[in-house]
């Protein structure tokens, strides 16, 4: 942030006044973190509220099919995200299109509470490191920054999003079934049924892949987000409000969901496997990698894609970037 102050003096007298001069002084206000996650916090749970649909559809595609080669000509429960939608309101109603969804609020404003609220304090110190200028764009420096909050803010909500998956694959329609099916009442019975049975550990089931996943995501999301926003406001003449960045969301998440979908469709499968009760371990995937392997060899590399335009819709945070520029100057605006 910059502020210019300009100090006129009178001298109250009739006699010529001296040309006056005008001091400016320039300085970039540190970041706050707190504030940043209130704001990216807030932000995420109103877009959630409208992308958690496509949130289940596209849990519900990544899972089907899982470790099956597809026989040409077999028939698929969900083959699209419109039909996906529509089969899930007729044999679910809403309260299966938004399943997960008291899960999925918890998740967003502890992961992107985090993520959003770190990025820019993390880029400021490393700035600060460097004794590099922070009002001049580094997209080293935003990579770095956004990899690493992207990383820490999985760590904190990996349990969180073990929990939202398993409750947006589940489904009480048998015929709609696609993957392990693990029945939780709600989210706090699903945290002590893992914990009961697997043990603080079993709550970080898969938090390495959650952690490439969001870490890759970032580190592509908000320095893209940042340079197109920046595009939009120099070259196109845009306003930094609302518009602005709602656009900058739909350019910058196509690329994102892009690098990032083979992650998602990893994370998901080591979430939702079934534990093996005698060992403890994943059932079907020992770590990332294995399920990497495992899904190209049998399905293609094709799988790796499963879902993509229900990812697009919600990893795009069309909503998420639309409300989060507002919602963090209102903030600081209150504080200040």
């Amino acid at each position: 942030m910059s502020s210019t102050s300009a100090t006129l003096v009178s001298t109250g007298t009739t006699k010529p006044m001296a040309p006056m001069t005008t001091t400016t002084t320039s300085t970039i206000q540190k970041p706050s973190a707190v504030l940043g996650f209130i704001a990216g916090g807030l932000a995420a749970c109103g877009a959630v509220t409208l992308t958690n649909p496509a949130e289940v559809i596209k849990t519900r595609l990544q899972l089907q099919g899982e470790l099956a080669r597809q026989v040409p000509g077999s028939q698929r429960i969900y083959t699209n995200f419109g039909q996906a939608m529509v089969h899930i309101l007729r044999y679910e109603g809403v309260r299966g299109i938004q399943r997960g969804l008291g899960c999925a609020y918890m998740y967003q404003l502890l992961m992107n509470g985090t993520r959003l609220g770190l990025y820019d304090p993390i880029k400021h110190q490393i700035h600060h490191l460097l004794k590099t200028d922070p009002a001049k764009p580094s997209y080293p420096v935003n990579i770095v920054a956004g990899g690493t909050g992207g990383v820490l803010s999985a760590l904190l909500a990996s349990p969180l999003f073990l929990v939202k998956t398993r409750l947006q694959s589940y489904t009480s329609h048998e015929p709609s079934r696609v993957g392990h099916q693990h029945y939780y009442r709600h989210t706090f019975h699903a945290l002590g049924s893992i914990y009961k049975s697997e043990g603080f550990r079993g709550l970080y089931r898969g938090v390495d892949a959650s952690m490439l996943r969001t870490g890759m995501g970032s580190s592509v999301q908000l320095p893209l987000y940042d340079f197109v926003k920046q595009q939009l406001i120099q070259v196109g003449k845009l306003e930094n409000g609302s518009l602005c960045h709602g656009l900058s969301s739909l350019i910058s998440g196509f690329f994102v969901c892009t690098v990032m979908n083979p992650f998602d469709i990893i994370s998901t499968r080591m979430f939702n496997q079934a534990t093996d009760p005698i060992t403890g371990k994943g059932s079907l995937y020992r770590n990332p990698l294995d399920c990497f392997l495992k899904t190209v060899r049998t399905e293609g590399v094709t799988a790796l894609y499963k879902g993509f335009t229900a990812h697009y819709l919600r990893i795009g945070y069309v909503c998420s970037f639309f409300f989060f520029g507002p919602l963090l100057r209102e903030v600081q605006d209150l504080n200040n």
